[in-house]
């Protein structure tokens, strides 16, 4: 094992079994392990008889112990960092020390491993060749609702991580901003005893949510399909460009400017003006 390096090291999401071997033997080694929490993460190394020393990182201390670890690398030590549950820096701690590593000149190791969030992407039915992950979304009510207004439109799969005491909140908010249609899929307790991975429209969804309040519980990846745009819908930029023309140039003359410059049916622009009011 290299000196003076940072390794990240995934931990099991769930079954203590997922997690590999060299995920193991790094733990072993290293000097210290910087974990999210010394008691969750004591249980995983009490499993596979571990005795290296760890030290908390978290959210609220993580800037502070980032320059106390970064001075032990220097000194030659090697460290592993891990969060409570998969990869670590994944809507985890962490950010903080990496950069910190990287801007010191100390290698940071990466090893692949448990993320829940792929490990919920690659069951759930969706379009996974381009998707996006929001991590978790705001706690507010008015911050969340802005948050998907923003991502209405998001033509990638959304992956999100979600609270089981804001779950209901948040499908229900999905349903009054992206429509009943949308299809959503939650998957709950991902490798554990009751892992439930469950697909429906966003209002069927929400219906099934609230017949067992079982079903909002545990660890949560709430992942929202794309947006499909109308094909025959007009493209953004060529709508604003009709709206400013036939303000000065009158609908038909702006209709036939506008489908000149975008490659678009002139009929097609004259009847959305029309529709809208212009």
């Amino acid at each position: 094992m290299s000196q003076a390096a940072l390794y990240i090291v995934p931990t099991p999401i769930g079954n203590l079994a997922d997690v590999s071997q060299r995920a193991l033997d790094t733990l072993k080694q290293v000097d210290v392990i910087a974990c999210e929490d010394t008691r969750h993460t004591g249980k995983l190394l009490s499993y596979y008889q571990i005795g290296t020393p760890t030290w908390a990182l978290h959210d609220h201390n993580e800037q502070h112990k980032a320059e106390q670890l970064v001075t032990r690398l220097l000194e030659g030590k090697s460290i592993a960092l891990v969060s409570d549950a998969g990869t670590p820096l994944i809507s985890d701690p962490g950010y903080h020390l990496v950069n910190r590593c990287r801007e010191a000149g100390i290698q940071v190791v990466a090893l692949p491993g448990p993320c829940a969030a792929v490990t919920a992407l690659s069951a759930a039915g969706l379009p996974t060749d381009r998707f996006v992950f929001e991590g978790f979304l705001p706690a507010k009510d008015k911050a969340r609702h802005d948050k998907l207004e923003s991502l209405k439109d998001e033509p990638r799969t959304m992956v999100f991580y979600e609270s089981p005491r804001r779950l209901l909140d948040t499908v229900t908010a999905l349903v009054e901003v992206m429509g009943e249609a949308r299809r959503l899929v939650v998957a709950r307790e991902l490798t554990k005893a009751f892992e439930t991975i469950h697909g429906l429209p966003a209002g069927d969804m929400l219906a099934w949510l609230k017949e067992d309040s079982n079903r909002c519980r545990g660890e949560i990846v709430l992942m929202v399909a794309g947006h499909k745009a109308d094909a025959d819908a007009l493209p953004l930029p060529a709508q604003k460009t009709l709206a400013l023309l036939s303000a000065d140039l009158g609908l038909k003359k702006a209709a036939a400017l506008t489908a000149d410059i975008y490659g678009l049916k002139k009929n097609a622009l004259y009847k959305h003006g029309l529709e809208a009011g212009l």
